[in-house]
């Protein structure tokens, strides 16, 4: 599916911020798939803040082409992680959210979230489909600071919206 159909997702409907702020309040662990050890990427920057964040994740890369990241060893995929996380997030691209749904829900996951900018139709039926909450398009990090109040930590609350730098 297009990302212009994201109203038209069968059997989903995109959950609203207090939704998202139950979702990360009951979460107890965040399997990062896609999780880079490059400190300029995204998933480098999230997976950070999770692990320093006050609401004490536990915190599993997944990605089979390393070892370790931050410190954290790093799992091939969702099955080889300790236990079933709570919520899997996802820095893959869009193409590639139904293969990484499937798998969260092979392994039992609670939620699929889908990082900033991914956004796949069929990945967020699928998951909805099999009983998982399903989070498109929104970053786990900024999220939480957001509903902890910790966007000014980051530089996000400037109070300006702009594309000029």
């Amino acid at each position: 599916m297009a990302k212009s159909d994201r109203d038209q997702v069968p059997g989903w409907e995109p959950p609203g911020a207090i939704a998202r702020k139950a979702l990360l309040d009951s979460a107890e662990s965040i399997a990062i798939v896609g999780a880079s050890k490059n400190p300029s990427r995204a998933s480098n920057f999230v997976a950070t803040y999770l692990l320093s964040s006050s609401a004490d994740f536990r915190v599993y890369m997944v990605n089979p082409r390393e070892t370790e990241i931050l410190g954290q060893p790093v799992y091939p995929d969702l099955a080889s992680l300790p236990e079933v996380p709570d919520i899997v997030d996802v820095f893959r691209k869009s193409e590639d959210l139904p293969e990484v749904a499937a798998e969260a829900i092979a392994v039992g996951a609670k939620t699929f979230w889908a990082q900033l900018g991914l956004w796949n139709g069929d990945a967020a039926q699928m998951a909805s489909e099999a009983g998982l909450n399903v989070v498109m398009d929104r970053c786990t990090k900024i999220e939480h600071a957001r509903f902890a109040g910790g966007l000014h930590l980051a530089g996000f609350d400037t109070g300006v919206i702009s594309s000029r730098r």
